[in-house]
């Protein structure tokens, strides 16, 4: 077997043997021993292999089958260009924490700077934001280098699955030939263990030096652990923390009209919160003692305003008598409240929609959200569900590449399958939808909010009526595609959906991806989110 061959059979073997059930492939010359490999190890049943034209798309498909699963997932690509196109799904990968192992086919390094064709330098090329870079050199006598790649191969998985999780950059030249040529491939240790078992490592914290029974709020954010619901706290939830459903409905709403009596004299932060502007202001207070807990996987804590007095574990809580009771009886009254906002037609599309679908979806449902407004109107309307996994990317808070995101996400989800999307979000990833007739497509329904452009640039300064001028076309970026036509051309299913009582019947069980599309008016968003806002504000 030619080295090229049998390096590549290793570094698959071995990845299988260390836990990896599902790799993302981009065609290519230069890593053709990668691409036969990984088909055979598919072919075997050992892994399930999907095979994508578009590197970004690809390196969002194998991030979102990474988020869902908790696995490694490789993604991999010829050299060249490929592998810059890899870039937005690896800071994605970076700032949320997900093991991405990004594995790229080189030229042999007396290559580099000749001027040889689809040559570029690529080690380094992601810089800090890998949690480990591996460059291996040419392959040339694989039994007596069979050990040493295969330690590589263990290095970067538990680099993937270290304190804190994250992408991992393996770079592999390979010298011609670069096909099979009959022969077997050295053998890993029996049984099909790994060639080193790695122990995933777990950070422990020092308690937070706070007072136990001080006012206490707690904000949660991407990532926030089960346990903050054992608290007995008031919760503050954004949908992607795992404590969703145990927090205040109308939090941020009550965040942004908050009485002198529900004022906290401290917070704790747990996970990653990025969605509301009330919560930035609330621990940018000089008069709130703010501090973090300590992630169990070694995530950095978030401190935007430099306020953060110590990061460690919870102590045994002993809140106030009746502080957590008050919480949540503003929650009840700014609930009520919203609703009766939300019932008006003319509340904004977004928010009802976002409280039509959580209501409407099945129990053990994975719900994906786009960014933009999307993840806020299901954080602002919605009703917390514990049964429902919410999944967004909020390392980076990106458009990009979440077509495909979800699309990986409901392969490696065990029910039924769902996701939010604004239209542009759609349309910024619509090569995600190129799906080829061999490849493993999920039942997944995309839910669609079609306002014709880009909705949350109304809500921010920008949309202030003295920008009314230029606002449209530098910032409403309005379009004019036919998402039914590109559904068609895509070969999906398109529904339009024209009163939110018909959202049930296209969220019902079906084969393959269906778009569900609902039309909107964003002119309407700003004056409707004031209107709710001062609805709370008058109910409290």
């Amino acid at each position: 077997m030619n080295p090229s061959t049998a390096h590549a059979q290793v570094i698959v073997d071995e990845l299988v043997r260390c836990g990896v059930t599902d790799a993302v492939l981009c065609p290519g010359s230069r890593s053709a021993p990668l691409a036969f490999a990984l088909h055979a190890a598919d072919a075997a049943g050992r892994l399930r292999l999907h095979v994508r034209i578009d590197e970004r798309t690809a390196g969002f498909l194998a991030l979102g089958l990474a988020l869902r699963s908790g696995r490694p997932v490789p993604v991999v690509t010829t050299s060249g260009t490929a592998v810059a196109n890899l870039h937005p799904a690896v800071l994605e990968a970076s700032h949320a924490g997900v093991p991405l192992l990004v594995l790229t086919a080189d030229r042999p390094p007396q290559l580099i700077g000749t001027g040889a064709n689809q040559t570029v330098v690529q080690p380094g090329i992601f810089g800090d934001a890998v949690r480990l870079a591996l460059s291996a050199g040419p392959a040339s006598d694989p039994e007596r280098e069979n050990g040493p790649w295969r330690v590589a191969v263990g290095r970067a998985v538990a680099a993937a699955l270290g304190t804190p999780p994250g992408p991992v950059h393996v770079n592999v030249p390979f010298a011609e030939p670069l096909v099979p040529d009959g022969g077997a491939a050295p053998a890993g240790r029996p049984g099909g263990v790994p060639w080193t078992a790695v122990a995933r490592p777990r950070v422990q914290a020092a308690p937070l030096p706070l007072d136990p029974a001080a006012p206490t709020l707690v904000i949660a954010g991407a990532r926030a652990p089960s346990e903050v619901r054992d608290w007995g706290l008031p919760v503050v939830a954004e949908p992607a923390s795992r404590v969703w459903d145990a927090g205040l409905r109308a939090g941020p709403w009550l965040l942004g009209a908050l009485p002198d009596g529900l004022r906290p004299a401290q917070v704790v932060v747990a996970g990653r919160p990025t969605l509301h502007r009330p919560v930035q202001r609330l621990l940018a207070d000089p008069q709130v003692a703010v501090y973090a807990l300590a992630d169990p996987e070694g995530r950095s804590w978030p401190d935007v305003a430099g306020t953060v007095r110590a990061v460690g574990a919870a102590p045994s809580w002993r809140p106030p008598p009746g502080w957590t009771a008050s919480w949540l009886d503003a929650d009840r009254a700014a609930v009520k409240a919203l609703d009766a906002a939300l019932d008006a037609p003319e509340a904004p599309g977004g928010l009802r929609l976002a409280r039509a679908l959580v209501d409407a979806l099945p129990g053990d449902a994975l719900l994906v959200v786009g960014s933009s407004n999307p993840v806020r109107d299901l954080s602002l309307a919605a009703v917390p569900r514990r049964d429902v996994a919410v999944l967004a990317n909020r390392g980076v808070a990106g458009i990009d590449g979440t077509v495909s995101t979800a699309i990986g996400a409901a392969l490696a989800h065990a029910g039924s399958s769902y996701a939010l999307l604004g239209d542009l979000t759609l349309l910024h990833d619509s090569t995600g939808f190129v799906i080829g007739p061999d490849e493993p497509r999920p039942d997944l329904t995309i839910v669609v909010l079609n306002d014709g452009g880009g909705g949350i640039f109304g809500l921010l300064e920008q949309g202030a009526p003295e920008h009314a001028g230029p606002f449209e076309r530098i910032f409403g970026t309005p379009h004019t595609v036919d998402l039914a036509a590109l559904a068609a051309a895509m070969d999906l299913e398109h529904v339009r959906v024209d009163v939110l009582a018909g959202l049930p019947a296209a969220l019902e069980p079906h084969r393959g991806i269906r778009l569900a599309e609902i039309r909107a008016d964003r002119t309407t968003l700003r004056a409707g989110h004031a209107a709710i806002r001062a609805a709370v504000a008058a109910a409290l």
